[in-house]
């Protein structure tokens, strides 16, 4: 039980766990965005 109310007090750790969560999500989005975007480049001078 106490350990339960030290958790329950305590927020950091959540926070950096929710932290780095969000910038590995926004790490992947840019990468697949990036991806998409020189992909079409690559399938425009294929065309030409």
């Amino acid at each position: 039980m106490i350990s339960q109310n030290i958790f329950l007090s305590n927020w950091t750790n959540g926070v950096i766990m929710i932290a780095i969560f969000a910038l590995v999500c926004i790490t992947l989005i840019g990468f697949l965005i990036k991806f998409m975007v020189s992909g079409d480049k690559k399938s425009e001078d294929s065309n030409e």
